[in-house]
């Protein structure tokens, strides 16, 4: 099992890489999700995350910040978009990274699902069958924690997409505040 942390946006560094985003939002296509794509003969699931989950999410999240007296996080569905089409994009690629196949990190997910982020942070996980584990595994990293401790962010998306083994989940949550 395997997690990374990223951050990105005006000059927050919390255990991971900055990041500027150079290309538009237009410009990026967006992974499908809701549907099993079949690249190279593979069947990798990738799931839209339901309400329900990313609300899970969020409330994992929230008790994680409240005991260290910051505010709540809000459930946003285009996080949870940005989040999931990136977990499905690893499953496709079989590889854990920050960096899309189109993208070049979070920011650039973010706004192409119609979110005006001006602060981004990202966790990523493989290898976790269910979200308490992965958030779990998050909350024991200090740069995964650093993300959820990030006092400027305000919304939450989670996402999963399952690998073409049938077996391997990878996981993308995303932090943010909106501009």
């Amino acid at each position: 099992m395997s997690i990374y942390n990223f951050v990105s946006g005006l000059g927050v560094l919390a255990g991971a890489m900055l990041f500027s985003s150079v290309a538009s939002a237009q410009a990026i296509r967006q992974a499908p999700i809701g549907e099993v794509m079949r690249p190279a003969n593979r069947a990798v699931v990738c799931m839209a995350t339901s309400a329900n989950e990313n609300a899970f999410g969020a409330a994992e999240t929230n008790a994680v910040r409240k005991a260290r007296g910051l505010g709540h996080l809000r459930p946003s569905k285009k996080l949870a978009d940005a989040a999931a089409r990136h977990a499905c994009d690893m499953a496709r690629r079989n590889e854990m990274t920050h960096r899309g196949s189109t993208t070049k990190g979070p920011s650039q997910r973010v706004r192409a699902a119609g979110y005006k982020t001006r602060i981004v942070a990202e966790n990523i996980g493989k290898g976790f069958p269910q979200a308490d584990g992965v958030l779990d595994a998050w909350v024991r990293s200090t740069g995964h924690l650093e993300n959820i401790l990030l006092p400027q962010v305000r919304d939450f998306g989670i996402g999963k997409a399952v690998a073409a083994d049938g077996k391997t989940v990878y996981w993308a949550a995303v932090y943010a505040a909106d501009s």
